[in-house]
């Protein structure tokens, strides 16, 4: 049985919300972000915090994608476990290559936890997001069986309960929760799953009035984010105690960090790509798009791209917004390049494994 295409739209998707991806990780990296302790408000704050709130909904819409088109997937233990073995080649890799340039790794200062990061780097959380999505696979079957068995009413009594815990309130209370974890676990995917699920099997007149409205949901989900920030971070001197709601908008379980992403994941799909080379093209790059937040989000390198990509730039540009914009794109194309590149390597290399295993069985 041929296997099914992926849809070149929705691995345009994956490709755009991985650019997103490592553009939040520059502006994390460069200290541009607008902060609670941010005293002097800059045009640089003001544009980076901007960009990252269009940005932030990339993991959702990750999550978003598996949920939609999982109704269609069958569970294969396989799956899983070439998962695990892609997240298990950039952990053990990185600091390999990094020790023979002679570049300190992170098991040189931690001891034995360094090494059970590399080790073991789905129970450690060395890449949180691969942690909890592996999780996710997990319970894929589960969920897919559970949404489909129930009825329509059922099924958005469940999906409206599930938001309101662990979106509404956390979204609404000015103080932190002893159970929220803002988004970064596998309770949340769950959650954004199952909504996506819910939107492919049973969204009806909601998932249409989506569609037909993505782009503005996308744009003022996104603006939304950007305005309470600002906002927000008016109000500080006035009130401390609001430095923590201060940071709930660029919560993975902020309620419209959620809508923001079922609006780009609209667009998309609404998208038509006509068949060619250009389809082929998204296809294979949406296909190696995780490879670079592997790379680029490894313990080892999570704080060194930065200032070994930029420094060069600096020399010549200074401290200022060309510089700004001049460092995002060249740390966006590298790292977006290199992390395709490597990943295209890794599958050569897994495919050669596979099929020499299966030469000397056969």
């Amino acid at each position: 049985m041929a296997e099914k295409k992926r849809l070149a739209n929705i691995e345009l998707l994956r490709c755009v919300a991985m650019v997103m991806v490592v553009a939040m990780h520059f502006m994390r990296e460069s200290g541009s972000l607008l902060t609670s302790g941010t005293e002097v408000l800059t045009i640089r704050n003001i544009i980076a915090t901007f960009l990252e709130s269009f940005c932030i909904v990339a993991v959702n819409t990750y999550v978003l994608i598996s949920g939609y088109y999982g109704a269609d997937s069958s569970f294969k233990m396989g799956k899983v476990f070439a998962f695990w073995c892609r997240v298990l080649f950039y952990a053990l890799l990185i600091p390999v290559v990094l020790l023979f340039c002679g570049v300190n790794i992170v098991a040189q200062d931690m001891g034995i936890y360094g090494l059970v990061q590399y080790v073991f780097p789905i129970s450690s959380e060395h890449y949180w997001f691969a942690s909890s999505y592996l999780y996710l696979l997990l319970f894929m079957p589960l969920l897919n069986k559970a949404l489909k068995e129930m009825t329509a009413k059922q099924a958005a009594s469940l999906i409206t309960t599930l938001l309101i815990l662990f979106c509404g309130v956390k979204s609404i209370v000015p103080v932190s929760l002893a159970f929220d974890r803002y988004g970064y676990d596998l309770i949340w995917f769950i959650c954004v799953y199952l909504v996506g699920l819910w939107l492919r099997l049973y969204g009806g007149k909601v998932a249409e009035w989506f569609q037909r409205h993505s782009g503005g949901v996308y744009f003022f989900s996104c603006f939304g984010i950007f305005a309470m920030t600002l906002g927000l971070w008016s109000m500080i001197p006035k009130a401390e105690g609001i430095s923590y709601y201060f940071t709930v908008p660029f919560h993975y379980n902020f309620v419209l960090c959620l809508t923001g992403a079922i609006g780009l994941f609209y667009t998309f799909s609404k998208i038509n790509l006509k068949e060619g080379r250009a389809t082929d093209f998204f296809r294979n790059l949406g296909k190696y798009a995780f490879g670079v937040y592997l790379l680029h989000e490894h313990i080892d390198l999570r704080h060194l791209w930065y200032p070994r990509l930029t420094n060069a730039i600096n020399t010549w540009l200074g401290n200022n917004m060309v510089a700004f914009f001049a460092e995002l794109f060249v740390c966006v194309v590298v790292i977006f390049t290199l992390g395709i590149l490597i990943d295209f390597i890794r599958e050569r290399l897994f495919d050669f494994v596979i099929a020499s295993w299966k030469r000397r069985r056969g």
